[in-house]
């Protein structure tokens, strides 16, 4: 995961508010609302899960992949 704080707190903002467009998603099922409208919060939720997944992807090639590959480098020369 990320290593820096402000990292965690941004991630951690990021699934609450995917927790809250699932909650909306539930009130919009058991309130029978139209599915035209419940399409659209799962298309919001299915887009907020992929940002997260790129989000927590680019950080681990960045902390992970990429510092590993420079101190290698560093060592071998």
């Amino acid at each position: 995961m990320s290593h820096l704080e402000k990292e965690k707190q941004k991630l951690v903002a990021r699934i609450k508010r995917i927790r809250g467009q699932v909650d909306s998603i539930e009130r919009s099922l058991t309130s029978e609302d139209d599915c035209a409208a419940v399409l659209m919060l799962l298309a919001n939720v299915r887009g907020g899960i992929n940002s997260l997944m790129a989000e927590v992807l680019e950080d681990h090639i960045r902390y992970h992949l990429l510092s590993v590959e420079r101190s290698d480098a560093l060592h071998t020369n």
